[in-house]
């Protein structure tokens, strides 16, 4: 007995399917095959009896008499057969055996005979039970008398042969439903084996051990799910390193500034500085303070693009003055690298956007821009219409640039090109989510050593704002 599971299941049901065709089939044909011989006989004596009609013509005549009666059993008579002459409602006058019946005969061949066709009927013959097909036709002889001439063959022979075609098809049955059985095992194996060791390095990889992997060539949709599961064990340690050098590099990112908030806080606390020394340790512990204010809200940020609460507050928004505040809010950093904020902006773009997250992405990519530049360079920022119903903003600087390797990853969530930098490697995850919940998406285009450029674009507003949207904007 086979133990529960997708190898009996496969089996049953390949058998079951097989067996059902397998017993349809055979009907069919052993049907088709009694239905043969039977119409065989049947077309013999209705083929016998047309000839003998044909020979008849004219020889009878006169009186029904003995004499007449045999005539017909001489012309109509068949080989095999019991004929028999009998009256339109049945009552037998002859029979080419010798035997006369004390019954009339009731079969149903009779009166359909007598209704002008030929009749036929297939039964167990009374007294002997014996299997026979009669068949009977109305004969008018003369125009005067009418008779109805019936045949009695025996089918216990034919009846013999079908058993025997039936039993030759059951073993042959038998025969195929064993192959059948083999092959289905073997089926049941080819699919369950390769399950059965996805399942256990599955079983592994749940423990934790997501170094094991799926060995095997196996193919089709088996083969699919273990490159599935070997490429999800991959992207969960990836996943893992990536999430401890975030650990690592949000300690030191909060450690930092911690470090000096205290420090200062300490130094303040025993006093004796002068005024110009308190101020300039207030101010490096309010500019850490931000720092850390950042920091958190960064994380926090990326917890509600993950978690789809985000909200945006969407309004008519002026590209060209969002795109100047931005330079606004950048510019000291960038002068303390000589670095030219250039913009070139067509006037009257208008988009349906929330403009504090837009203004959140355009300064995390300025912000890197500028971080990644050399001293006396420029960083350019462009917007434009697009053909059809966008627009296209971009950040172009002549900075390091990214390898082709690491431009493909640099969107990823805590990934970071260069951790020197500082930073949670969340600012441009964080942007590319709040970009697609515009109904827009980021590029980026990067040579290593030449610089790169980042594009963000937007679905554009045809129709310009109110008046007092743009007055509200300006303020």
């Amino acid at each position: 007995m086979i133990k529960k599971g997708m190898r009996r299941q496969i089996v049953l049901h390949y058998i079951f399917v097989v067996f059902v065709a397998l017993l349809l089939v055979e009907v069919i044909f052993l049907l088709a095959i009694r239905t043969y011989y039977y119409d065989s006989v049947y077309s013999k004596i209705t083929t016998h009896i047309g000839t003998a009609e044909d020979f008849l013509k004219y020889e009878i005549s006169g009186e029904r008499s003995p004499n007449q009666m045999q005539k017909l059993l001489d012309f109509f008579e068949m080989e095999y057969t019991e004929l028999q002459v009998l009256t339109p409602d049945g009552n037998m006058l002859i029979s080419s055996t010798g035997f006369q019946p004390d019954r009339t005969i009731t079969t149903s061949d009779v009166p359909e005979a007598v209704g002008g066709s030929v009749g036929r009927w297939v039964g167990r013959q009374a007294g002997t039970n014996e299997s026979v097909m009669a068949v009977s036709k109305l004969m008018h002889i003369n125009g005067r008398e009418t008779y109805v001439i019936r045949y009695v063959t025996s089918m216990e022979r034919i009846d013999s042969d079908l058993l025997n075609l039936t039993l030759v098809s059951i073993g042959i049955g038998g025969a195929v439903m064993a192959i059948v059985v083999l092959f289905s095992f073997g089926l049941a194996n080819s699919i369950v084996k390769p399950l059965n060791n996805i399942t256990a390095v599955s079983a592994q990889m749940a423990k934790g051990r997501f170094n094991t992997r799926i060995k095997g060539d196996y193919k089709y949709e088996i083969g699919d799910l273990a490159s599935t599961l070997n490429y999800m064990a991959d992207e969960i340690i990836r996943s893992n390193q990536i999430k401890d050098d975030f650990i690592s590099s949000i300690s030191h990112e909060l450690r930092t500034p911690l470090t000096s908030i205290k420090g200062w806080s300490e130094t303040l606390i025993s006093g004796g500085y002068d005024p110009e020394e308190t101020r300039l340790g207030m101010s490096i512990i309010s500019k850490e303070s931000d720092r850390l204010i950042g920091l958190v809200e960064e994380i926090l940020d990326f917890s509600k693009l993950q978690q789809n609460e985000m909200k945006l507050s969407m309004g008519h928004v002026d590209v060209k003055v969002l795109l100047q505040e931005t330079i606004l809010n950048i510019w000291a950093k960038a002068e303390k690298k000589r670095i030219h904020l250039l913009l070139e902006c067509e006037e009257t773009i208008f988009i349906t956007a929330d403009a504090n997250r837009l203004k959140q992405v355009f300064l995390n990519l300025v912000d890197n821009a500028v971080k990644f530049s050399p001293e006396d360079s420029s960083i350019v920022l462009s917007a434009h219409r697009l053909p059809g119903s966008e627009m296209a903003v971009a950040v172009r600087d002549s900075g390091i640039g990214i390898s082709e390797a690491h431009l493909a990853r640099v969107r990823d969530r805590f990934f970071q090109v260069d951790s020197l930098n500082g930073g949670t490697g969340l600012g441009l995850a964080i942007s590319q989510q709040i970009v697609e919940l515009h109904g827009g998406k980021l590029e980026m285009d990067s040579e290593l050593g030449k610089g790169t450029q980042v594009t963000v674009i937007l679905p554009m507003t045809e129709e310009l704002p109110p008046v007092a949207s743009q007055v509200e904007s300006q303020i």
